[in-house]
């Protein structure tokens, strides 16, 4: 037998930090988007216990599998499409198509809210993303309203036919930022000016300047981030730019995948916001 769970990439544009003692209700408020890449999470039989990843370590699926009382030999595989330590919610899509997989593979009995909730208590533990497994139950544009993991959060989702241009510079240290207090308390002051002014006007348009201004106003954008971001906002077939949270990403939306392509930057990546009607 063979199970294979797709979980989309999510970006993050701007956040509040809503820590609580309670795993469970440990996140974070905000807005994102998902792509259409992420990561592919393989199950089959196999007569010893197997691991294979195409790039990382194995701590993520190590984490998982304590939540999982199973003694038979499988095999995982996981296709990570996206770079490590960018932005892109890696290690939370690695976490929730793991649960889910396993899930399936053993028939655990677990629901989709309880699979969910197992990758956040190991993002939660391991220092990673607040906000990604809840985010990535979502489509399109999502509006984390209320902190904490699927089934306990609460989020908004926004299908929109985009194309979205990124460009890695490079990892940061995610736990650093978000267990830093002067971070965190700049982060969420202005996470929550963002997200109330956002409740008023949800748009891509209105996403993408306060995705910008978030950015500049925590101080969180390197000068590779800056100056890219700059290029794109200046042109106007682009409809707007800024920098994952938290990575050193660069990310620009667009109608038209060719406006993109035109251009010539290096290592740059073309994706379309992942909605599920897509499925």
């Amino acid at each position: 037998m063979t199970i294979s769970v797709f979980i989309p990439a999510h970006i993050t544009g701007f956040f509040s930090i809503e820590n609580n003692q309670d795993p469970l209700k440990n996140g974070s408020c905000g807005a994102g988007f998902l792509l259409d890449r992420g990561v592919k999470t393989t199950l089959k039989d196999s007569s010893e216990f197997k691991i294979n990843i195409n790039q990382g370590t194995d701590i993520v699926i190590n984490e998982v599998l304590k939540h999982f009382n199973i003694d038979s030999p499988f095999e995982i595989t996981q296709d990570i499409q996206l770079p490590i330590g960018a932005g892109f919610g890696t290690s939370a899509a690695s976490a929730l198509s793991l649960s889910i997989a396993l899930n399936e593979f053993f028939d655990c009995g677990y629901s989709y809210d309880e699979c969910g909730q197992i990758a956040h208590k190991v993002e939660v533990s391991l220092g990673g993303g607040l906000g990604d497994v809840i985010g990535q139950t979502g489509s399109g544009l999502v509006l984390r309203t209320s902190p904490g993991a699927p089934g306990v959060g609460r989020i908004e989702s926004f299908d929109e036919d985009l194309f979205v241009a990124t460009r890695f510079f490079g990892g940061i240290d995610t736990a650093s930022i978000i267990q830093n207090p002067n971070h965190k308390r700049v982060i969420s002051e202005t996470g929550h000016k963002c997200l109330e002014e956002f409740k008023k006007d949800i748009s891509v348009n209105k996403f993408l300047e306060l995705s910008l201004r978030f950015s500049q106003d925590t101080n969180l954008m390197t000068d590779d981030v800056q100056s890219l971001v700059n290029y794109f906002n200046s042109m106007d077939d682009i409809l707007g730019s800024s920098m994952a949270m938290l990575g050193n990403t660069v990310f620009a939306f667009a109608d038209n995948e060719d406006v993109f392509k035109d251009l010539d930057i290096e290592k740059l990546n073309i994706d379309k916001l992942y909605t599920k009607r897509q499925l």
